[in-house]
């Protein structure tokens, strides 16, 4: 890893989007925690029932989310406990999840296998998501290219 200039975060490709983004949330408890996030807020006590991660990993992850502006904090109205709830940076990473689900859906299931589905508010399965191009055509990896910082 190598340290961004004007910080003391090291990241391990400091011009690359992707792989600062996997830096921030890359491990399987942070998607979790940041997935379970979007059904609400959530304690420290739900977050560990719904993912029965061990408490001092969670604690570790809770407070990087938080240190890094995916997740907010605030006390209950009995003041006795904190809920985590996700903020702008941590809401826009919506599409990331509804995209590795949709992955998992095709590549990490056999076909009669039972899994959970995303759905509207109507009951109806979401779209696959594709990426698009700003004039509205489908693009994949061989039609893009990136341009790296000299």
């Amino acid at each position: 890893m190598t340290t961004a200039p004007g910080s003391d975060r090291a990241w391990t490709d400091p011009t690359c989007p992707v792989a600062r983004t996997v830096d921030l949330v890359g491990d399987r408890w942070s998607l979790l925690i940041v997935r379970d996030a979007m059904d609400g807020p959530a304690s420290f006590t739900e977050f560990r029932q719904r993912l029965g991660i061990a408490r001092n990993i969670l604690a570790d992850r809770l407070r990087r989310l938080v240190e890094d502006g995916i997740l907010t904090t605030s006390a209950t109205a009995s003041g006795k406990r904190h809920v985590y709830e996700l903020t702008g940076a941590g809401q826009d990473l919506f599409t990331t999840i509804v995209a590795l689900r949709q992955w998992g859906e095709r590549h990490a299931f056999t076909d009669d296998e039972p899994r959970s589905t995303l759905v509207d508010h109507d009951g109806r399965p979401l779209a696959a998501l594709h990426p698009r191009s700003r004039s509205g055509a489908l693009v994949t990896a061989e039609t893009t290219d990136v341009r790296r910082v000299d």
